[in-house]
């Protein structure tokens, strides 16, 4: 319990440094996004030739931040730390003039969608094919797929994700070229035609989180099945008289996941800011599409409500990889000492 304790402590510490960090920097850089934005508003308001009213525009500012531009600067922190925990108050976008959190809450699910599904068939066919490449080392399908895998890895997942669309939707036209569904559907819910519209939209964006794990993986997962292939203890398993599935499944391709695993957790977050260019290049409004949205237009809260949404994701993806490590190893230990 100590352990769990400790680790998740550590986590909340690390989301508040970042947190931290983030809002100062911010704040202190020159021409900072809060001055940005009264510097606008008080030319906007003397290019009309009208009377610049400073509190008007102070309100104004507050409204969309969440911050009241003249109050010192560590009220400014307190205030806005107190609206995220107590309010999920993470201020208003300035782009789509929506709660930042709403825009978050609506758009996650389907970045999780397509991000999740897209990790898990490349992580698992990176896991069977390096698994068959290791126990056909040598051999022609060893050395294809290595080439394979190889040009894969090489390859920008944008640049697949562009030729993609332009091929299988735009030229072919077998998917949609943009979306999250079909708007033209009137009953969104719960019913085949609109599952089978959100997967047919979520294909290709699908496809592009696979070709960001494919390749390297594989190649990762041949290199640490030829070395447990060549540790002792397989060498006595194979004495025992043992069955070679059994010594695949249980011995090789158990020990040589483990590497990966937490690559795999860690992998979340990379894959989600991988989604910002995916999703813009699909048209997917999802919270890449708004990230994108948000640097376009210079809409601060929007984009440290994303900043927050992606540090939350890495700081769950790290917790769960050392919560679950000891289910996959057993040798793992929970004490106070680092095992991997």
């Amino acid at each position: 319990m100590r352990y769990y304790i400790t680790r998740i402590g550590q986590a909340v510490f690390t989301l508040f440094a970042v947190f931290t960090i983030s809002f100062f920097m911010y704040r202190l850089l020159p021409g900072g996004p809060v001055e940005a934005m009264r510097q606008q508003m008080v030319l906007e308001a003397m290019s009309t030739g009208g009377e610049v009213d400073m509190q008007r525009i102070n309100r104004l500012v507050e409204i969309y931040t969440g911050i009241q531009p003249t109050e010192p600067l560590y009220v400014q922190y307190f205030n806005y730390i107190r609206d995220i925990v107590l309010y999920q108050d993470f201020g208003k976008s300035i782009w789509k003039n929506q709660p930042v959190f709403q825009i978050l809450f609506t758009a996650m699910p389907w970045s999780v969608f397509v991000s999740i599904y897209g990790l898990l068939l490349g992580f698992t066919t990176n896991i069977l094919l390096g698994s068959l490449m290791a126990y056909r080392e040598g051999g022609r399908f060893d050395k294809t797929m290595s080439i394979v895998a190889t040009i894969s890895t090489s390859v920008p997942y944008y640049v697949a994700a562009i030729l993609m669309l332009s091929y299988l939707a735009f030229e072919l036209g077998w998917f949609p070229t943009g979306g999250r569904y079909d708007s033209q559907l009137t009953s969104p819910g719960f019913n085949v035609p609109f599952i089978v519209s959100v997967i047919r939209h979520a294909a290709l964006p699908i496809l592009t989180g696979f070709v960001v794990g494919f390749g390297g993986g594989a190649l990762a997962m041949r290199g640490n099945s030829l070395r447990v292939m060549g540790e002792d203890y397989i060498r006595v398993a194979q004495l025992r008289g043992l069955s070679e599935t059994r010594i695949a499944t249980r011995y090789v391709t158990r020990n040589a996941i483990l590497p990966m695993y937490t690559s795999l957790m860690i992998g979340i977050a990379s894959i989600f800011s991988s989604s910002i260019i995916m999703e813009q290049i699909f048209n997917y409004p999802g919270v890449g599409w708004y990230t994108f949205g948000a640097i376009e237009n210079r809409d601060y809260p929007l984009l440290m409500g994303v900043f927050i949404f992606f540090t939350v994701i890495t700081l769950i993806g790290v917790l769960i990889a050392e919560f679950t490590y000891g289910f996959i190893d057993p040798r793992a230990s929970t004490g106070d000492k680092e095992t991997y």
